[in-house]
């Protein structure tokens, strides 16, 4: 783990998410962030792979096993080849998701981000009230390794198509691939719909600030990936 003063996030101006860089994975679990399989990067390589998302989905829907602790809240991160991401967070992946936020990011940007193994995303809310939960808020500054890459609107109603991707994965737990455009129109001009669902290890801590920790399954190799959600004082 690097220094914090090395560290990507080092010339953000809210400490708050330094704080939370020291607890960059689960407590006594050993990570290396070097490896380029095993984990969800594995899955995530097969993107061009699949060509049927229902097979995927069904595949990972029925776990033989459970892998993962029950009290994880679930992160989805999807969107269109050619268009933003979208994220999406669960505290079970059959209910509605609380937060849910079109970052923007576009996916091949995301993708090369992913594929360097150590990805850190961080929301900052500009809001000087407290009255509202951290999640709650509306706008945020959107930082990615430590680059500003704009603004977001935390989404009020879901959109069709992020509909459309919650209904698909609620069987699923974890996993990366590509799903069913809802309409042939939109594959056509933006691409496949690709997505990746993990689940994290909250960290709270305090009311203004909270954290998510990527739960790599049975301790394998794979990329780091956290999200930081900060509210300026």
């Amino acid at each position: 783990m690097p220094s914090v003063h090395s560290s990507p996030f080092y010339h953000m101006e809210n400490s708050a998410i330094l704080n939370f860089l020291r607890h960059s994975h689960t407590p006594g679990e050993k990570r290396s962030s070097k490896s380029s399989s095993g984990g969800l990067l594995k899955m995530f390589k097969l993107f061009p792979m699949l060509t049927s998302g229902c097979k995927m989905v069904a595949l990972l829907g029925r776990p033989r096993k459970p892998l993962l602790k029950d009290n994880a809240t679930t992160g989805t991160i999807f969107g269109y080849r050619k268009g933003r991401v979208s994220l999406a967070i669960q505290e079970d992946p059959h209910c509605m998701p609380l937060f849910v936020i079109e970052l923007p990011m576009h996916s091949s940007v995301f993708h090369k981000e992913m594929a360097s193994d150590i990805v850190r995303i961080a929301l900052e809310s500009e809001t000087k009230t407290n009255k509202k939960k951290l999640l709650e808020e509306f706008v945020w500054a959107v930082y990615c390794n430590g680059r500003k890459v704009g603004y977001s609107i935390r989404r009020k109603q879901m959109s069709e198509d992020e509909l459309h991707v919650m209904q698909t994965l609620r069987g699923v737990s974890m996993g990366a691939g590509v799903l069913p455009s809802p309409s042939e129109k939109e594959y056509a001009s933006d691409g496949e719909l690709t997505y990746i669902r993990a689940r994290f290890e909250r960290v709270v801590g305090s009311k203004d600030s909270e954290a998510l920790y990527m739960i790599n399954p049975d301790g394998a190799a794979g990329p780091e990936l956290s999200i930081f959600f900060v509210r300026a004082h």
